[in-house]
């Protein structure tokens, strides 16, 4: 029989054990080092446009909804919504136990912050264009949230998963020091070496994340981030370039990870400066690209020429063998520029961002390809703020660059293209495909839906103010011991919250 005495001492060593439990496992936790190839400019979710920022911030921040990495709408800060039978209305019931990294709980009233800040243009916010139909907001509850919508919008809730939700007593701040939701909580940002995030140990799913925090080791040099990864140094590269994954295919205790990008490799032209507001002009510098020959100069193969949109989207996307200005060219080109009164060669200068070697190699390759066509091309590499302010201002007769995509075709070609769009730096403006866009956005039916994005994919492709190049493979180098981390087609680190490293 038991005696009183020994009860008692294992009763004392149990709960000893169990209130050890969670300091063993904060012990046993790890934070993760990795190394990325730029520093982001500033953090702030709402007016950043870099990958840089992106990466950090996808840990930081939470939306009402979130992509996952099969491009699926999940909830997140909603854990549950419905919407009313004609499409206008949206009632969003807000996930228990969620607060901000301050300690405060999320209401209601701060999404309405959230979304009103976006809306405001003195915010300058490069997501405007997706909260536009956005008509009214009512905090029904503290925990409960109605938005109506003027009209229709297929994509409303895939673009409400791209709307960080910040904490609007911290907005001051936000481009050095974060504050939002996520499973990882600012910590410290030393400029140009590191960005080091804290696990949030109040986070509302309950068990996560199971790493002690995340370090963002700024390693330009591509060949440093190779020799890290394979000495351990670095457990993760998020995003490898082909070269760097051909590298290490290879290599003992790494792995590597791939999906295919929503990102793409473009040439931009602003269409108010002349002669590029001709619609036969930008048709000229599609015929000139041969994109094949990118692919596999720059890509390694490991990518395909690129339409308007991203063959991951397999239920929109159409084939480049649709677009006839996708053959290339040379002779064609030319004689188009005739055509549209060029006489001479047509000189351009494209700003490059200078940050991703891969934007560098591709403006060098087509560079080459256009002057054999009738153009003139200087290319003006550009660090990745002064390239940023350029960008946003339309500052730039043409540029080189690679941009993210988004699940729906409207949240990528309506903000881009829609005359007036957030994102329109090309100053494009169409009645055609603004009509289109208008059609598409307010159709519910992906059927219907689904004619109108054929019809606008054929005019942007040729036509349209973006000669788009390719996209590739997402390639993510980790080592073995790294489990739990898939990439996704958005280039999000949001699988690290499930990650971890074995022992």
């Amino acid at each position: 029989m038991t005696s009183l005495k020994q009860l008692l001492t294992t009763t004392v060593a149990a709960v000893a054990l169990a209130a050890m439990a969670p300091v063993a496992h904060q012990a046993r936790a790890q934070v993760l080092d990795i190394a990325t190839d730029a520093s982001p400019v500033g953090l702030d979710p709402h007016v950043a446009t870099s990958f840089a920022t992106f990466l950090v911030v996808s840990n930081v921040y939470e939306g009402l909804t979130a992509i996952d990495k099969d491009l699926r709408i999940v909830p997140a800060l909603a854990d549950r919504w419905t919407i009313s039978p004609d499409g206008l209305t949206y009632d969003f019931h807000l996930r228990a136990g969620a607060t901000f990294h301050n300690g405060r709980a999320l209401t209601a009233q701060d999404i309405i912050a959230n979304i009103e800040r976006i809306r405001d243009a003195k915010t300058g916010s490069p997501l405007a264009s997706r909260v536009a139909a956005i008509k009214t907001m009512e905090a029904t509850a503290t925990d409960a949230l109605r938005i109506t919508l003027a009209a229709p919008n297929a994509p409303f809730l895939s673009q409400l998963g791209t709307i960080s939700i910040v904490a609007p007593e911290a907005v001051a701040e936000l481009g050095r020091k974060p504050v939002g939701t996520g499973p990882y909580m600012f910590k410290e940002w030393v400029p140009d070496t590191y960005i080091a995030l804290d696990r949030n140990p109040s986070y509302w799913d309950k068990g996560l994340p199971a790493l002690a925090g995340l370090k963002f080791h700024i390693v330009p040099d591509a060949a440093t981030r190779q020799a890290g990864i394979q000495g351990g140094t670095y457990k993760l590269i998020p995003v490898a370039d082909a070269a760097t994954a051909a590298a290490l295919k290879s290599a003992p205790g790494v792995k590597l990870l791939e999906t295919q990008d929503l990102a793409y490799s473009l040439i931009g032209v602003n269409t108010t400066k002349p002669p590029f507001d001709k619609p036969a002009v930008r048709e000229a510098m599609n015929m000139a690209l041969d994109r094949a020959q990118i692919v596999q100069a720059v890509y390694f193969g490991r990518g395909v020429p690129g339409g308007p949109l991203s063959p991951a989207l397999a239920q929109w996307a159409l084939p480049v063998s649709d677009f006839p200005c996708y053959k290339p060219d040379a002779a064609g080109a030319a004689k188009k520029l005739a055509e549209a009164g060029i006489v001479g060669k047509l000189k351009i200068t494209l700003n490059v961002l200078g940050s991703i070697q891969q934007v560098v190699d591709v403006a060098q390759v087509a560079q080459a390809q256009l002057n054999k066509a009738g153009f003139d091309v200087t290319l003006n590499v550009q660090e990745q703020g002064k390239f940023i302010a350029d960008w946003r201002a339309s500052n730039f007769e043409g540029f080189v660059s690679l941009n993210g995509g988004n699940p729906d075709p409207d949240d990528y070609f309506g903000r881009t293209f829609q005359t007036g769009g957030a994102t329109n730096v090309f100053k494009y403006s169409s009645p055609e495909i603004d009509k289109l866009l208008t059609d598409g956005r307010t159709e519910s039916d992906p059927a219907k839906r689904k004619p109108i994005y054929d019809a606008a994919q054929k005019i942007l492709a040729c036509q349209g103010p973006i000669m788009h190049i390719a996209y590739g493979t997402i390639f993510a180098a980790a080592r073995d011991d790294l489990q739990g981390f898939a990439p996704m087609p958005t280039r999000s680190l949001r699988t690290l919250r499930d990650a971890k490293l074995a022992k």
